[in-house]
């Protein structure tokens, strides 16, 4: 059996928990920069609020239906998912996070009696200490859990949050309300290639009619979600991922930037980011790729994405080679483009290796005082917290150089911004 634990309205129920006051009221929170609407609470779509809608075109009806808006806050959002997975984990030890507010359970070799009172109990708990609500869907397959979910999700009165489909009544009459739309894995446009071939509802999909078709258009991918919906376990838990393929740190500029100065300060602390994050998963690259972007909206140009990659001689993660690599692509990219104006830079490392592993050179290898220099500043930084210890390059004062005009505090992740109470 398969559950799928998904948190309600994520972002907006982490800044409910510290501020409880909006708790039954529209909450919307923005992007980086404050640009778009990226989460809404269910009253914020009841009054009309738009998902991806930028926040200066709504700002009328913000104002008129007194929605509360948030910066994204996203030390406090993964702070909170941390602790809702390692309370899940209780359950079971098989558990895959598919998401910051999502995680696939297996109870497989557990013995459980009554699904429902054990999808309860796992709500209860992670509302009892998180505060975060949850919904539930136990299916015997991930596919199937993910449309249980929906069906908890859609009728809390009735279902408590929690339903489980355990037997071919409930999984027909499931599959005939799931729209096709909403089923896992079938996009915009194969949604439209579906209602082509009148395929409305999950109960369509797995109709045998179509499975030449599907073969066909989404091959083994759509053959397996068939099987899923069918009831026949093909999709196993994904093994945890402890080191990442590669690495990005790209960000949006509060306003345009076309002084190279100012473009220099961001990619090297950009650099210095995904330097950093190398070392704490034991890893060091071999290719660095710098990219800076023009909003073409706003700026009339042949070319609006600008990217240089290379590829070092040798394997790393230090600070010092790879910002001094970043700033050496940023100088050819921005020469011959000085009046441009630009939104948005971004580094990212990839070809990634793990640090033991690490392939010595002959004749051209990293100086080895950057390992020793490394690992001194990082220990100052953890020490000391809010990366103090930085290059000459960088903002000393700052590393997210981000609009963030209604930003909470970090009330888990940072003692500064520890709840304060008053007790009269």
């Amino acid at each position: 059996m398969y559950a799928l634990v998904d948190c309600n309205n994520f972002y907006a129920s982490c800044e409910r928990v510290f501020q409880p006051e909006f708790v039954g009221k529209p909450v919307a929170i923005l992007s980086n920069n404050d640009g778009c609407v990226i989460s809404r609470s269910n009253e914020a779509k009841d009054v009309g609020v738009p998902m991806g809608a930028p926040i200066f075109k709504i700002r009328e009806l913000v104002k008129e239906k007194n929605v509360k808006v948030f910066s994204s806050n996203y030390p406090l959002y993964g702070d909170f998912s941390n602790r809702v997975m390692s309370i899940l984990g209780q359950f079971t030890p098989n558990l895959e996070i598919y998401s910051i507010d999502e995680a696939f359970l297996n109870f497989d070799g557990l013995t459980v009696s009554d699904y429902q009172d054990y999808g309860i109990q796992m709500k209860t708990r992670v509302q009892k200490w998180v505060g975060i609500p949850v919904c539930i869907g136990f299916a015997p397959t991930k596919a199937l859990s993910k449309v249980a979910n929906k069906i908890a999700k859609k009728f809390q009165d009735r279902t408590q949050g929690v339903y489980v489909i355990d037997t071919e009544e409930k999984r027909i009459k499931a599959l005939k309300w799931t729209k096709i739309e909403d089923v896992w894995g079938i996009g915009y446009r194969m949604n439209k290639k579906m209602k082509a071939k009148n395929i409305v509802t999950a109960l369509d999909f797995i109709a045998p009619q179509h499975e030449a078709w599907i073969r066909k258009e989404m091959g083994v991918t759509g053959l397996r979600l068939k099987y899923e919906l069918e009831g026949k376990s093909v999709l196993d838990l994904e093994p945890i991922v402890d080191q990442k393929k590669s690495i990005a740190t790209t960000r949006s500029f509060p306003k345009q930037i076309a002084d190279f100065d100012l473009l220099r300060e961001r990619v090297a602390t950009f650099a210095a980011v995904c330097a950093e994050k190398l070392r704490k998963q034991n890893s060091c690259c071999h290719t660095i790729i710098v990219m800076l972007v023009v909003d073409k909206h706003k700026v009339q140009t042949s070319k609006y994405y600008f990217n240089m990659a290379i590829t070092l001689p040798y394997a790393s993660n230090s600070t010092l080679t790879i910002s001094n690599a970043a700033i050496d692509m940023l100088k050819k990219l921005h020469k011959g483009n000085e009046t441009i104006k630009f939104k948005k830079a971004g580094v990212i490392v990839t070809e990634l290796i793990d640090q033991d592993k690490k392939q010595l050179q002959l004749f051209d290898e990293e100086n080895p005082k950057h390992l020793v220099l490394m690992k001194v500043m990082d220990g100052l930084n953890n020490k000391i917290g809010d990366k103090k210890v930085k290059l000459a390059t960088q903002n000393l004062s700052l590393t997210w150089n981000m609009n963030q005009n209604h930003l909470s505090p970090r009330y888990t992740t940072n003692f500064k911004h520890i709840l304060e109470i008053k007790c009269q």
